[in-house]
C-alpha cells in the first residue's frame, strides 16, 4: 500500500529540549493511524510537523513520495489540515467559522453552501449554521472545530488530542465522524491521543511515543493488548492495577490488588496480572445504585481536577481510582474533597494491561 507521508530519522529540538529524537514513521494512504502517549511525549510537536505548520531540526519529510524542501513546503501544506486539543473559533457564526477556509481557496457560494451543509451533517450540527461559535458548548464547538478541518477535505487529516476533556456524547460524535469521514471519502487520518482504548477502537495500525522517541509500532491490537513494560510504564499513569487473579465459577476472574481491594472482570485469568479500568467507565454514585455491575466500591474523594466540561476526581477506596464524570453531574450530586461516594463498574470494562 502507497504511503501518504514519510518521517525519517526527524529530529526536532527547542533550544536544551528534545522533543523528537530520530522519529521515523511510515503512515499509509486511506488508514486512521494513532499516535498514543501521555502528555508531553512529543505529540503534538510530531502532528506539527507533520502538518508542515513546524519544520524538524533535522531529518526528512515525503509526501506522497516526494521530498519536502522549502521550495515546495507551502504548496503541500495546503493537502494537510489539522484540528488541535484546545479548540480558537472566530467570534461569529457557526457557518462563517467552516466556510472561512474555503472563501480563502476561492470556492463560490454555492459550493461552500453545499460543503457547510454537508459537514454540519456529519458532525450532527444541523441546523446550527446561524449560531454563535463561542455561545454553545466546549463539546459543540470542538465538533465546529472538526468541521472546519473536514470541509476542506484534504488528504491528510491530523488530531490532536481531539476528545480530551468531553463528555462521552460528544466524544462518541467525534470518534464516529473520523471513522465515517475515512469510510466515505478515503481521506487519510493521524490521531494523537493518550487514551488507550479510544486508539484500539478507531485504529488498526498505531505507534507508542514515549519521551519523543517511538517506542513501538504495530497493529492496535498488538500495542494495547499485549503486555509490554513500554505499555505499562504508560498505562500506569491512571487505574492500573496489578495482583494475583483466581477463575470463578461463574466464568470470570477475581483479581486481589491488595489493601482489601477485590477486583471482578469478564475474563478467565488465574496468577499475576494487571488490568486498566477507564475513568469515564467507571459510575460514581453519592448512594449505592442497583446494577448488575459486579465491582462496588465505597471511598472518599481526594482531589478534585476541574476541566471545564468535566471534572476528574481521585476517589480513595483502598486503592485509589481516577473517575471522570461531567460538570453537571459533579454540580448536581455537591461534591467536595472528603465527600462519601460510591463507586460502580461492570466485570467487563476491566482489560489486561
Amino acid at each position: 500500500m502507497k504511503n501518504i507521508i514519510e518521517l525519517e530519522n526527524i529530529t526536532k529540538t527547542y533550544g536544551n529540549i528534545t522533543a523528537l529524537d530520530h522519529v521515523s514513521l511510515k503512515i499509509r494512504q486511506g488508514e486512521i493511524f494513532t499516535i498514543a502517549g501521555p502528555n508531553g511525549s512529543g505529540k503534538t510537536t510530531m502532528l506539527k510537523i507533520m502538518a508542515f505548520i513546524d519544520t524538524p531540526t533535522s531529518g526528512e519529510i515525503h509526501f506522497n513520495g516526494v521530498k519536502v524542501g522549502d521550495e515546495n513546503r507551502s504548496q503541500i501544506r495546503t493537502k494537510c489540515t489539522m484540528v488541535f486539543q484546545k479548540t480558537a473559533l472566530f467570534n461569529t457564526t457557526v457557518y462563517k467559522n467552516i466556510a472561512y477556509g474555503l472563501k480563502l481557496r476561492g470556492f463560490s457560494k454555492k459550493e461552500i453552501d453545499e460543503r457547510v451543509k454537508d459537514v454540519l451533517g456529519f458532525v450532527k450540527l444541523d441546523g446550527y449554521e446561524k449560531r454563535f461559535a463561542k455561545k454553545i458548548s466546549g463539546g459543540e464547538q470542538q465538533r465546529v472545530s472538526l468541521a472546519r478541518a473536514l470541509v476542506l477535505d484534504t488528504e491528510l487529516l491530523l488530531l490532536d488530542e481531539p476528545t480530551a476533556n468531553l463528555d462521552p456524547k460528544n466524544m462518541s460524535i467525534i470518534e464516529e465522524t473520523v471513522s465515517r469521514v475515512n469510510r466515505e471519502r478515503k481521506n487519510t487520518a493521524v490521531m494523537a491521543t493518550h487514551n488507550l482504548f479510544q486508539a484500539e477502537t478507531i485504529t488498526k495500525r498505531a505507534a507508542l511515543l514515549l519521551g519523543g522517541k517511538i517506542v513501538e509500532v504495530g497493529t492496535a491490537q498488538e500495542i494495547f493488548r499485549t503486555p509490554s513494560k513500554h505499555l505499562t510504564s504508560f498505562a500506569r499513569l491512571e487505574n492500573v492495577f496489578s495482583g494475583t487473579s483466581r477463575i470463578l465459577k461463574e466464568g470470570t476472574s477475581l483479581i486481589d490488588v491488595g489493601d482489601g481491594v477485590e477486583i471482578e472482570a469478564a475474563l478467565r485469568k488465574s496468577g499475576k496480572v494487571s488490568v486498566f479500568v477507564r475513568p469515564e467507565d467507571i459510575i460514581l454514585s453519592r448512594k449505592p445504585i442497583s446494577s448488575s455491575a459486579r465491582n462496588v466500591f465505597k471511598g472518599r474523594i481526594v482531589e478534585i481536577s476541574d476541566l471545564e466540561s468535566v471534572v476528574r476526581l481521585r476517589v480513595d477506596a483502598g486503592k485509589q481510582f481516577v473517575v471522570q464524570i461531567t460538570k453537571r453531574s459533579f454540580n448536581e450530586m455537591q461534591l467536595n474533597v472528603r465527600s462519601e461516594v460510591f463507586l460502580t463498574f461492570k466485570a467487563s470494562s476491566v482489560h489486561v494491561v
